[in-house]
């Protein structure tokens, strides 16, 4: 009698399951980064949730659950820009000298505000803050308000405020110093920037940060 010879064994099929973390960051990122593009192409006003959700494979459901709405997506676009360039922790825990902090935070503001991407979107904000009030607010909670709380934190340090002048106001000096740190801003918005050399660049930078020290620190 022959014995049959035993049935191959099959592997189950790989269930579908979850999405693995590295999938969803990379949905993420895409989202973010799509919402930025369509933004700056077709304006804040004009581009849907609808075009977003297409371009970026997702459903409009999604956007709603994770953002709340396309002013919450716009404030995602937004902080995630500012976080290839500094996040709070490096300004705020930095125990290295004072001008060694903020000349290294200046000019990566700087390159952070000036890149052609950020000139768009800012020039995007000023010319349909009118007419999208929720744009506005979006635009100072994950930009300018970001920024100015991170100094202020940083400035409020014991060992920091004991080199400020004492008879200055803590809550000016952030923004005297970003004032300082930008320079002519109003010329970028009207106009095409002039290329410069980086060289040119740092040194600007440098004159204007050196009357930001002069004027607030403590005479040695």
């Amino acid at each position: 009698m022959t014995t049959a010879s035993p049935a191959p064994v099959v592997p189950a099929a790989k269930s579908a399951g979850r999405p693995r973390a590295c999938e969803l960051e990379a949905r993420h990122n895409n989202l973010i980064e799509t919402a930025g593009q369509l933004m700056l192409k077709h304006g804040y006003g004009k581009v849907s949730l609808e075009t977003i959700a297409r371009e970026a494979h997702v459903a409009v459901r999604t956007i709603y659950v994770k953002f709340g709405g396309k002013a919450g997506l716009f404030q995602a676009v937004l902080l995630a820009n500012r976080s290839r360039f500094f996040t709070a922790s490096e300004v705020e825990q930095d125990m290295r000298p004072l001008r060694q902090v903020i000349s290294e935070f200046s000019l990566q503001f700087f390159d952070m505000i000036t890149a052609p991407e950020a000139l768009s979107m800012q020039r995007m904000v000023i010319a349909e803050a009118a007419s999208s009030p929720e744009l506005s607010v979006s635009f100072y909670e994950a930009g300018p308000r970001q920024t100015r709380d991170m100094l202020t934190r940083y400035f409020a340090r014991p060992d920091i405020r004991a080199q400020l002048r004492e008879d200055l106001a803590l809550e000016l000096i952030p923004t005297f110093l970003l004032n300082c740190v930008q320079g002519e801003y109003f010329g970028r918005f009207l106009f095409q920037p002039v290329a410069q050399a980086r060289e040119e660049v740092e040194k600007a930078l440098e004159q204007r940060l050196d009357l930001f020290y002069r004027s607030v620190l403590r005479a040695p």
